[in-house]
This record gives C-alpha cells, sequence and structure tokens, in this order.
C-alpha cells in the first residue's frame, strides 16, 4: 500500500515540475494529472494482467511481481499450490485405498441408492460375474438373479449375511459365497462378498465324517447286541455258541481296526512333522510289509481257491528320511489295499524306484478291477467309498488311503492314484529328493 502511494505522489511530481517550468501553475497542474493518470492506467494494466492470470493460473510464474498486485499474485500462488498439494495428496490416498480395496480377498461393490454399481473390485467382478466398466450403474438385481438374494435385498434386513453360488461354481468345481448388505450415507449401501467354498468343503466333510463314523460303529454294534441278545435268551447249543462268539470276535476287531485308523489320523494331524534325522532301512520295511500282506492273501483266499501273485521287487539301494511308525502303516495300508480288491489268481507288484528328478516312489500296481475316473478326485477322503458293501466284505474302514495321504503330505510327497476300470489300479507314494540318500553315504549309527 504504501508503496501504491508512494509511487502516485512521485508520477504527479513528475509531472507536475516540468508542467511548472514550462507554463507556471497550470502547467503544474496539468503534468500533475497527467501523472495520476499514467499511474492509474498502469496499476489498471497491471491489475488486468492479474485478473487474466488468476482466470487460468499457472502457479510457475505469475505475470506480476512488485506492489499490491504482485503481493495478491504471490499469495493467490501459495494458495493454490497448497491447494494442489492437498488435491494431490487426497489423490494419492484415494489411490492407496483403492488399490488396498483391490487387494482385499473380498468383494467389494458399491451401490447408490437406486440399488445401481457405482464401483466394484475385482474380485467381486470374479465372484459374481460382472465387468467393472461394462456394468457400471446397471442394477444388483439385473445381475445377481438367484431368488434368496433378490428376496434378502427385498427385505431390507441386511443384519446377517446370505449364502450364494458363485459365478464360477461348476460341478467338479463348487463355489460357495457369503454376501452382506450394509447401508451408509444416504441411501448407499456397501456389498462384501467372501469366498466360503472352503468353508463349506469343510462342513460337509465332518458331517460326513460324523455320519460315516456313526453308521461304521453302529452296525457291527448292531450284530454284537443281537448276538448278544440271541446268547442271553435262548439255550444254545456248543458249537452254535462258538459260531455266534467267533462272529462277534470278528466284529469287535472290525471296530477296534476303525478307532486305530481313527487314532492314527488323528495322530497324524496333531503331531509335528517328522524330521529327516532318521533314515530308514526300506529293505526292513517292505519284508514287514510283505509277511503281513501275504498272511492276509492266504486268509481272503484259502489254498483251495487260485492264489494271488504277489511280487516284491528287490530291497532299494537307498535310505528314506522319515518317521518308521507313519511309512509303515501308509505302505501297508496301500498294499493290503490292493490284496483286499484284487480277485484271486490276480497280480500285484510292489516296488520302489529312483524318478528322474531325483524323487522316489512306492508303487503297487494290482489287476483288480479298477476305478471309474469321477472316483479318482475323491479316493483318498475319509470313509468314501466306491461300493460299501465290498468294502464291508473285505474288512476295510474305509480310512486307508486318507491315512497314506495325510502320511505322503507330511513328507513332503504326494498320493498318486491312476487306474482303469476293468484292467487294474497304481497307487504311489512319492517322496522328495531332499529325503533320500545313497546306503554308501549314509554312516551307520
Amino acid at each position: 500500500m504504501i508503496f501504491r502511494v508512494t509511487m502516485f505522489f512521485l508520477a504527479q511530481l513528475l509531472g507536475g515540475v516540468p508542467g511548472w517550468l514550462l507554463g507556471g501553475w497550470p502547467g503544474a497542474l496539468a503534468g500533475s494529472v497527467i501523472g495520476a493518470a499514467a499511474v492509474f492506467i498502469g496499476d489498471s494494466l497491471r491489475g488486468q494482467s492479474f485478473i487474466r492470470w488468476a482466470t487460468d493460473p499457472d502457479t510457475s510464474a505469475p505475470p506480476v511481481q512488485r506492489g499490491l498486485w504482485g503481493e495478491a499474485a504471490y499469495r493467490t500462488r501459495r494458495a493454490l499450490r497448497l491447494e494442489q498439494q492437498k488435491a494431490q495428496n487426497s489423490t494419492q490416498r484415494l489411490e492407496e485405498f483403492v488399490e488396498a480395496i483391490q487387494a482385499s480377498p473380498n468383494g467389494v461393490v458399491l451401490l447408490d441408492p437406486e440399488g445401481r454399481i457405482e464401483w466394484c473390485n475385482e474380485i467381486a467382478a470374479q465372484h459374481f460375474g460382472f465387468d467393472a466398466e461394462r456394468d457400471k450403474l446397471q442394477h444388483i438385481g439385473n445381475l445377481v438373479r438367484q431368488p434368496v438374494f433378490a428376496a434378502y435385498y427385498a427385505g431390507k434386513s441386511f443384519e446377517r449375511d446370505v449364502k450364494l453360488i458363485g459365478s464360477a461354481d461348476s460341478p467338479t468345481h463348487p463355489v460357495k459365497l457369503s454376501v452382506q448388505l450394509h447401508p451408509y450415507g444416504e441411501g448407499h449401501k456397501l456389498l462384501l462378498s467372501r469366498d466360503i467354498t472352503a468353508l463349506a468343503q469343510a462342513e460337509a466333510m465332518r458331517r460326513d465324517f460324523v455320519a460315516n463314523v456313526s453308521h461304521e460303529i453302529r452296525t457291527p454294534l448292531t450284530v454284537l447286541a443281537g448276538f448278544v441278545e440271541t446268547m442271553q435268551s435262548l439255550p444254545l447249543s456248543e458249537a452254535e455258541r462258538e459260531s455266534y462268539l467267533s462272529l462277534m470276535a470278528v466284529q469287535s476287531e472290525r471296530m477296534q481296526t476303525l478307532v486305530n485308523d481313527l487314532l492314527t489320523l488323528s495322530q497324524l494331524e496333531g503331531s509335528p512333522l517328522p524330521g529327516a534325522g532318521e533314515m530308514l532301512d526300506l529293505g526292513t520295511l517292505m519284508g514287514q510289509c510283505e509277511a503281513e500282506a501275504r498272511g492276509l492273501s492266504l486268509l481272503l483266499h484259502p489254498l483251495d481257491e487260485r492264489p494271488q501273485a504277489l511280487h516284491f521287487g528287490p530291497a532299494p539301494d537307498f535310505m528314506l528320511a522319515g518317521s518308521l511308525s507313519e511309512l509303515r502303516s501308509a505302505a501297508s495300508n496301500l498294499i493290503n489295499n490292493a490284496v483286499r480288491y484284487t480277485p484271486g489268481g490276480g497280480r500285484i507288484d510292489v516296488r520302489w524306484s529312483r524318478l528322474a528328478d531325483g524323487k522316489v516312489q512306492l508303487a503297487i500296481i494290482d489287476t483288480g478291477p479298477g476305478i471309474a475316473p469321477e472316483h479318482l478326485p475323491r479316493l483318498a477322503e475319509r470313509f468314501y467309498r466306491i461300493d460299501r458293501s465290498r468294502s464291508r466284505e473285505s474288512g476295510g474302514t474305509g480310512l486307508g488311503l486318507a491315512i497314506a495321504k495325510h502320511v505322503a503330505q507330511r513328507h513332503g510327497g504326494e498320493l498318486q492314484i491312476t487306474s482303469k476300470l476293468g484292467k487294474g489300479s497304481c497307487f504311489a507314494l512319492v517322496f522328495p529328493a531332499q529325503r533320500v540318500r545313497n546306503k554308501s553315504l549314509v554312516v551307520p549309527q
């Protein structure tokens, strides 16, 4: 302000002095007016320059550097820079927020008061089959048409979630979603979706497990109760008593086997993973399994029937790091299964071998009835059976393959199953190269 007043009086003085020298007091007055007019015109031009700049400001180069308009330009530029910085920070935070939502394992959909999609993340697009750009402003009811969701949306009671089928659902790969709406703002809604396929499968497996255990135990208990009631209420000959007691022993042994298998599974799931310090002599282990298998084969196929041909390969020239009890349980279950399901006259081959990538496998190949392809993915599930009646006749509990699969996974390996209906099957335990040692390199303890 002082600068403007100083410039005003200086301009009048510079105009008035020459005017006075040239024309006396009238000249001085005219010079002062001309000087004041020059200051006013110059100030107006500076003001117009500022206004033009303020209309489309460039914060890096204001047009006015001094005076009142220069101060105004400086303050305006500083305010603009602060606002730009705030806008950049807000944009950055928004982008980070969007990235966080995109990284979320849950689906997020923003709905306007009319129920139209304002925005959704990629997971939600996968869950519901949306196209994030194409389906923007589409009504959610036009895209999610499952009756259970339509009733949920229309009911306007969103305290609980609703279970839906995901867009990628198929008979071989089911997809289940948990969906819940959360109102916010003035009529807006937040739709959250969560993939609960694994939870649904775990719950189904739990129900099946309890049902199967109950069924497997109830059958021998019913038989035992019937025999006990018969022996208590009817006079029996010594031969009849012996026959009944023998049948009761069979059912009791069946329950004992089932309980032992359940305990084995429980121990596998609850115990630490086997270390790599204990090296196992596979020749000794396979000798034990062979003796057990030949005894079972003789029991199932007496000498008056066509015997099975059991062929065990030579002892491997390597050792395996792991748990002796677990590996024996897995190998025994697989070999005994082959014995149970291969008819008389059939052949069973058991052999260890090295694979090209350094892994080793124990393969059990039989000439049994084979398994249809649709059963193979579920074969290692607990109590899963292709033919329940044949399984009971053979004495299996339905847990052997589950045990073998758990043992393989605990040793870093896997259970591989290949089969052709009517041509036999191959069950193989494959173990990683890290657990294999040549016998010549193992120092005796």
